[in-house]
């Protein structure tokens, strides 16, 4: 089974200096009480360590990682810098700006959350009134466990949803409300809801609800035609460019296409609860359900304990630190990353947007050098930082080919810095390609490796599957089943592949 996501590589960059300019709000109706966004210009002693910090160190930190384009926006003292490093593509090797159009990933979700929230002050859906009272008819059909969810579990992920639900009808896992597991299908069963009530299609309502009162002029859950000119194109982990991801279809989890001007523009609204009730605001910021310490999607897994530092609130997570009180977020789909943090306490924070499928692998750094602290929410994520054998190895996969990459970490292998994780995510990203051989290699390493593991065997199985070898497949997700009994997955493969 696989359980993450990570990696990128090299291209020419092409770094200029910095570039300081005003953010003012546009000229439409705004939002009472709507923060203006100044230039930081270096204003505070605080500001412009961490700004000179910055400057120096991500330029460092790509060429590290091996990524084109990074666009990141700063608060701190009442105050913004945006900046953008790198370049959008390797054609043309136009230069990344504030107003670099960049995929959110799942920083849609706090967005669209912010949304719902205003809803909820003008008493148009209640928090904890069922979503299905919205709909005319049921979401999913025969559980009436429906009955249950509401906007705040959609919101702090509790709904017993998955993640996503592939190609498998959608199914809830565990009673809504009893604990936490991330999900985008919750947030696009909100969504729904969402254009119910108002009558509208998501991107109309964000529109007029959030983008346009905040002055968001190059936001949009769609693809518009003029973003052409100035979108960040994706890289995977060899360096190789994808295109430019251009959603037709709004996605509240998904599918925001946005600037670091903008959402820095949002996050100031945040910080200074721009638009929100202050009993809502409250609501927010406020921890709904501890997180599991051992997994993010965690529809099958009851948890061993909850964690101590971080939480979900209401559309954000939080973590507690000795520094205070902090908003997070991470974003991943694929060659577009991008992480904020924002401090509640300080009313500082950052956000990057990353065109690189190892961006998250420096976002560590780039949170330090900015706002300082300890970020357990990270360590959570498991993602491997950009100097760690995991993304080596991939890079080498790619460049050198699996085989070869297989010999020269052996002795990575031996020492266990390449752990079963990294291994089998990179199985996966094999597989994906359709590079079933290559997978199968991999995935037979990590079972060689991880003799005593469920998932691997789970995972070699299902390569073996995936590239028609049944007879191979079977037996390891028996073996698998051996090892964990309670591995409904190979339950169902199994069943699957002998057709009953």
């Amino acid at each position: 089974m696989n359980f993450c996501a990570r990696s990128a590589t090299p291209t020419p960059l092409i770094f200029r200096k910095t570039v300081l300019l005003m953010l003012a709000l546009a000229s439409v109706p705004v939002i009472p009480g709507a923060a203006h966004i100044s230039n930081a210009a270096h204003g505070s002693t605080k500001a412009s360590a961490s700004i000179t910090r910055l400057e120096k160190n991500i330029p460092t930190l790509m060429k590290e990682a091996e990524i084109p384009g990074l666009s990141i926006g700063f608060i701190a003292d009442g105050q913004t810098w945006v900046h953008g490093f790198g370049v959008t593509d390797q054609k043309t090797n136009n230069l990344v700006t504030e107003d670099t159009i960049f995929n959110a990933a799942s920083l849609s979700k706090t967005v669209f959350s912010y949304g719902v929230l205003r809803l909820v002050d003008q008493g148009k859906i209640g928090l904890d009134v069922p979503l299905s009272t919205y709909l005319p008819k049921p979401y999913i059909e025969g559980d009436d466990r429906l009955q249950k969810i509401t906007a705040r579990f959609v919101l702090s992920h509790r709904t017993g949803f998955p993640n996503w639900r592939g190609d498998d009808p959608l199914k809830i896992y565990f009673t809504p409300g009893e604990r936490f597991s991330y999900s985008g299908e919750g947030m696009v069963y909100l969504q729904k809801v969402v254009e119910q009530i108002t009558g509208k299609p998501l991107n109309d309502f964000m529109q007029e609800s959030v983008f346009s009162p905040l002055g968001m002029k190059n936001s949009s859950y769609v693809w518009r035609k003029d973003f052409d000119s100035h979108a960040a194109s994706g890289h995977e982990i060899d360096g190789t460019e994808a295109s430019v991801l251009k959603p037709n279809d709004a996605n509240a989890a998904a599918s925001l296409e946005t600037t670091a001007r903008d959402y820095s523009t949002f996050l100031a609204a945040v910080l200074a609860g721009t638009g929100l009730k202050a009993a809502t605001l409250h609501e927010m910021e406020t921890p709904q359900i501890a997180v599991n310490p051992e997994c993010t999607n965690c529809t099958t897994q009851s948890p061993k304990e909850l964690s101590k530092d971080l939480f979900w609130g209401l559309g954000w997570g939080i973590e507690k630190t000795a520094q205070g009180e902090s908003l997070w977020h991470w974003g991943d789909n694929g060659v577009y990353k991008a992480y904020v943090a924002l401090n509640i306490d300080r009313k500082s924070g950052v956000v990057i947007f990353i065109s690189s499928e190892n961006g998250l692998s420096i976002a560590e750094d780039v949170v330090r050098d900015a706002d300082g602290g300890d970020q357990p929410a990270l360590r959570w994520l498991k993602y491997d930082r950009y100097n760690s054998p995991a993304i080596r190895f991939a890079i080498a996969v790619r460049r050198k080919g699996t085989a070869t990459a297989l010999k020269e970490f052996s002795s990575d292998f031996a020492n266990g810095s390449l752990s079963e994780g990294a291994l089998n995510q990179e199985g996966y990203h094999l597989m994906n390609a359709k590079q079933m051989d290559d997978a199968i290699l991999v995935f037979q390493k990590n079972v060689e490796l991880h003799p005593a593991s469920a998932n691997t065997y789970d995972s070699l199985g299902e390569a073996y599957m995936n590239n028609h070898q049944n007879d191979l497949a079977i037996k390891n997700y028996e073996k698998s089943l051996e090892l964990n009994p309670n591995n409904a997955n190979a339950v169902a493969m199994l069943k699957k592949i002998r057709g009953q």
